[in-house]
């Protein structure tokens, strides 16, 4: 465990279960090519080491998520859109995100990515957060289960001013915001 006051995850806890999640990973898709479909923003660092433990070749494709308020018949709702999806025909998909919780953005990707008939389609997290499920959708593999309602940061994650992501660990709080070290120097 981290010193970091109000560290959940270590950086070798997290590097250990990305490592076992990649064996269970290699072991489904038994060598097969496997199609990583990796959300951005929050799902890159993730990504990144998980690929790295998969033990088959590995195509990779980025989508970022838009969420956009529209009005239809006078009503304000909010949709969520992909940019350009990948054809994936006949594939062994893998979608990899950070985060798992209400599942409503998740649900829609795997719909969207189901229309081009992939052979499978599987959903990777590091955390999922069940309590806020909003959906009927369970990840297929996921690093930690979480009760936590608080902001997590680092592994890719930011606080809500956008800092944190490039910290090992992850660490939850009241705001998620990384505490100041102390070091370096004003500019």
């Amino acid at each position: 465990m981290s010193s970091r006051k109000g560290a959940a995850y270590s950086a070798a806890r997290i590097a250990a279960r990305v490592a076992a999640l990649g064996k269970e990973v290699s072991r489904e898709c038994r060598g097969r090519r496997l199609d990583v479909v990796v959300t951005l923003d929050r799902g890159f660092i993730f990504a990144a080491d998980l690929m790295r433990q998969i033990d088959a070749p590995v195509v990779c494709h980025f989508v970022r998520e838009e969420v956009r308020d529209v009005e239809d018949s006078g009503r304000a709702r909010r949709e969520v859109y992909f940019g350009s999806e990948p054809e994936l025909k006949g594939r062994d998909v893998l979608v990899v995100d950070a985060v798992l919780e209400s599942g409503v953005t998740q649900e829609f990707l795997l719909r969207r990515l189901g229309e081009s008939k992939p052979r499978s389609i599987r959903l990777a997290v590091l955390l999922d957060k069940p309590a806020k499920r909003r959906v009927a959708l369970e990840p297929d593999y996921f690093g930690f289960r979480t009760a936590s309602n608080q902001v997590w940061v680092g592994y890719g994650l930011a606080a809500p001013n956008g800092m944190g992501r490039n910290l090992r660990q992850l660490s939850s709080g009241a705001n998620g915001t990384p505490r100041k070290s102390g070091r370096g120097r004003k500019i």
